[in-house]
């Protein structure tokens, strides 16, 4: 396809993001990247967040390929001229309800957002789950995606197969959390998560933590976690949360684990239609299971 010889896109933030031609180089935030990859469009370098380490995280990589895409680097180590000598035409980041850039130092957002055009779209608890994965299509048919109707079609029959799976397991209760330690553990608040919220619009029973300090995480220890009685266990697989292989041995860790059938969770799910039918196709087969 042709490449346009104008651009323009305004982002979550209410920006006019514009470039002389349609940009083909992007940097992005990593689950940025996996949503655009999800739409046929490889970036040239992907960035990860403060909680990230020197290596990309696969779980918020999704299906990137990432011996293909330059990593550079996390929250505070990503630097502005590293990321400019990439030769990006656009970099695209993500939000958490606000105009801060997320996964970047606000003086490396500000030098980059004077040089190369700058997309932020919000992935934040006031968007719903259809809501980001539209900006991201919105932003990728921008770029020169081609439109998938399968992958729309596709995604509606697994919602579909979760909602019947749910109405078959009236009762379940979900769980979602992210092991902090042995000895604590964040529990998510369902309301502030869209793919949570996403599960609860399909039926699904899902558990809710006491009321108290934190909007997205009751942060506890693991008696708390397992006093709440789950059937199934959402757990949190990126690489800043504690390792599970080294909760065995905890009591009440041990105690969800014989009790309910855990589900790998990436709370920063590629907005894509790709990763959202995997994502209810994967709690249908746990609910049904």
């Amino acid at each position: 396809m042709a490449r346009q010889s104008h651009w323009e896109f305004f982002d979550d933030r209410g920006r006019l993001a514009s470039a002389p031609r349609t940009p083909a180089r992007t940097v992005t935030y990593i689950q940025a990247g996996a949503a655009l990859f999800d739409h046929g469009l490889l970036p040239a370098g992907v960035f990860g967040s403060a909680h990230d380490g020197a290596g990309p995280d696969p779980a918020k990589a999704g299906d990137l390929p990432l011996t293909e895409v330059s990593y550079l680097g996390s929250g505070p180590g990503v630097d502005a001229d590293a990321v400019l000598a990439t030769d990006p035409d656009l970099v695209v980041a993500v939000t958490y309800g606000s105009d801060q850039i997320y996964g970047l130092d606000p003086d490396t957002a500000k030098y980059l957002e004077e040089r190369v055009p700058v997309v932020v779209l919000d992935v934040g608890q006031g968007r719903s789950f259809d809501e980001v994965r539209e900006r991201f299509g919105a932003l990728a048919l921008s770029l020169g995606a081609v439109p998938d109707p399968s992958a729309a079609a596709g995604l509606e029959a697994a919602r579909a197969r979760l909602g019947a799976a749910a109405a078959e397991a009236a009762g379940v209760r979900v769980l979602a959390l992210s092991p902090a330690g042995q000895d604590s553990v964040h529990l998510a608040r369902p309301g502030a998560w869209s793919d949570l919220r996403a599960l609860s619009a399909c039926g699904v029973g899902l558990a809710e933590p006491e009321a108290g300090a934190g909007v997205n995480w009751s942060t506890t220890d693991w008696a708390a976690a397992a006093g709440l009685e789950p059937d199934v266990v959402l757990v949190d697989v990126r690489a800043n949360a504690f390792p599970v292989e080294r909760l065995r041995g905890v009591a009440h860790w041990d105690e969800l684990r014989a009790r309910a059938r855990l589900l790998p969770w990436n709370p920063e799910i590629p907005p894509s239609a790709p990763a959202h039918t995997r994502f209810y196709d994967e709690a249908a087969e746990v609910l049904g299971a």
